[in-house]
C-alpha cells in the first residue's frame, strides 16, 4: 500500500500505523510534528504513573523507542516514504524522554517543548546528517533522540543558571 495522503482508513489498517501516527495526531493538516510532540506529555505522565522511579521509567522509554523503530519502519514502507511528515511517534517518545529529566513545573515543561521543537525543526549538526543518511525506523527515531539530547543539555544549563 502506497499513499501520500494517509487517512483514518490507513491509520487503522495496521497497529504500526496507529502508533507511528501518534494515535491520529500525525493526521493533523498543520504541524503534525508539533501536535504529535504534545502527546509526549500524557505518554510521560502514563510512564511516570506506571513506574515512579527513574530506572523503570527509562526501561519503559527504551521500550517506546524500540516499538517506534518497528512502527515507523513498517509505516514508512507502507507509505513508500521512510520519514513521512505524519509519522510522529519519534517526537512523542523523544519528548517523553525529555520530560523524564526536566524539572517539574509548567515553565520548565514549556521551555523543554519549545527547545525540543526548535532542535527537531532546525536539525543542528549532527542531527541533519543522521536524518539525511539513516532512512529506516531506527533513523526516524534516532534524529529525534539527538534533538532530545540537545534539549536536555540546554535544560541542564538553564538549571545551573536558575
Amino acid at each position: 500500500m502506497t499513499t501520500s495522503r494517509p487517512d483514518l482508513k490507513f491509520l487503522i489498517a495496521h497497529p504500526a500505523h496507529l502508533v507511528a501516527f501518534g494515535f491520529g495526531t500525525g493526521l493533523s493538516p498543520k504541524a503534525p510534528g508539533t501536535v504529535g510532540t504534545l502527546l509526549g506529555l500524557p505518554l510521560f505522565w502514563l510512564i511516570a504513573w506506571a513506574a515512579p522511579d527513574t530506572p523503570n521509567q527509562i526501561v519503559l522509554l527504551v521500550a517506546a523507542f524500540l516499538i517506534g523503530i518497528w512502527a515507523c519502519a513498517r509505516t514508512g514502507r507502507a507509505l513508500g516514504v521512510a520519514d513521512h511528515g505524519g509519522i510522529v511517534w519519534d517526537e512523542i517518545a523523544a519528548f517523553a524522554l525529555v520530560l523524564a529529566f526536566t524539572p517539574a513545573g509548567w515553565l520548565w515543561t514549556g521551555s523543554a517543548f519549545a527547545l525540543f521543537r526548535l532542535f527537531d525543526i532546525v536539525k543542528p549538526w549532527p542531527i541533519r546528517q543522521f536524518d539525511a543518511r539513516l532512512k529506516s525506523g531506527f533513523g526516524v527515531m534516532f534524529d529525534d533522540l539527538l534533538a532530545a539530547g540537545y534539549t536536555l543539555a540546554v535544560i541542564k544549563g538553564l538549571t545551573w543558571l536558575a
